[in-house]
């Protein structure tokens, strides 16, 4: 597929904290269907800005700074802002560690410019046999944390959440509540949960994962407690927002009903099963059936709910809908 970038303005957006001996290749390596290129120095105490702007002859390169450094999803969103205010219609997140290579950012929005998505990232798992490649640490958080995103963004067809080469459609990027999302590692994966929210298409574009020496400022150890929070929190927030204030379905009632019928019989069941320990004496037939049956049928009902949201993953993209109502408002283009 070949873009011409004076039809299709396509925009890289690299965020940057300590990445100078990786980020003036990272530039070169990106190819002329690209129409500019933002590099937003987010406070870097190595000063990326400063050394683009010294080394760099690119005429597509801008370089955007920060006051203080606000995380990855604050350096993007920075990005975001200033791409759509110049009229780009697709968005390129790029890391300028090395590890995302640039001659696929075709791949990354040709699903996008062909109407069959709204946002698409990266996938490092696609490829069993380059998964050996990675380090056994990152593949096994990352499948924790692919389960954990699944529930709480609803794309349960997508895998590594954390994948940050992505792409997006920027009349869908300028429907996002960018002070709302998260700003720092956990951005990823809010993106997510807020584009479900509108309702878009994510794809999954098949990449290969790319090792050198740069050093990963993220540590499980100190993340773990935040993620599992906010995980909890868009869960709800999205259970809320699809199934009770935009629409009501079957999986409505089926979600609460089973899960207070599990919780009836956890309660009921614990409850008499302490009084025969203390007691010494066995529970009757009839207290088991009262505590079992209501689990067994919560338990149904809340695999139904699963089954309901599995289903209901977003198929069809938004931003040509976007798109025509702004020509409606407008009263161009009709």
């Amino acid at each position: 597929m070949k873009i011409n970038s004076h039809v299709c303005k396509v925009v890289v957006v690299i965020p940057c904290y300590r990445v100078t001996q990786h980020i003036l290749k990272v530039i070169a390596g990106i190819g002329s269907e690209v129409w500019r290129i933002y590099v937003v120095d987010d406070k870097c105490t190595d000063g990326s800005g400063d050394y683009v702007e010294a080394n760099c002859n690119d005429p597509r390169v801008i370089v955007l700074r920060h006051e203080t450094n606000q995380g990855v999803g604050g350096a993007v969103m920075s990005g975001y802002r200033a791409a759509i205010a110049d009229g780009a219609e697709v968005i390129v997140k790029l890391d300028g560690d090395g590890q995302m290579d640039p001659s696929l950012i075709l791949n990354f929005i040709e699903p996008i410019l062909a109407d069959e998505a709204d946002y698409t990232k990266g996938n490092r798992f696609f490829d069993l046999e380059e998964i050996r490649a990675m380090p056994k640490i990152r593949l096994f958080g990352n499948a924790v944390l692919s389960f954990m995103t699944k529930l709480s963004s609803g794309y349960w067809d997508l895998f590594d959440p954390t994948n940050g080469y992505t792409a997006i459609h920027a009349d869908v990027a300028r429907h996002l509540p960018f002070a709302k999302i998260s700003q720092r590692y956990f951005f990823e994966t809010d993106m997510l949960f807020r584009l479900n929210t509108l309702r878009a298409v994510v794809v999954d574009v098949p990449m290969a994962a790319q090792y050198g020496d740069e050093v990963s400022n993220l540590k499980i150890s100190k993340i773990l407690g935040e993620f599992l929070f906010k995980h909890t929190r868009n869960l709800i927030k999205r259970v809320f927002y699809n199934y009770y204030l935009r629409d009501m379905s079957l999986a409505s009632i089926e979600l609460p009903l089973g899960i207070i019928m599990v919780f009836f019989g956890v309660s009921y069941g614990g409850w008499h099963w302490f009084l025969s320990i203390r007691e010494g004496v066995l529970a009757t037939a009839g207290v088991v059936m009262i505590s079992a049956l209501p689990m067994l049928m919560g338990l149904q009902l809340v695999l139904a709910f699963l089954a309901y949201d599995i289903n209901s993953v977003p198929s069809r993209p938004i931003h040509s809908g976007f798109r025509f109502r702004l020509k409606a408002k407008t009263g161009s283009g009709l």
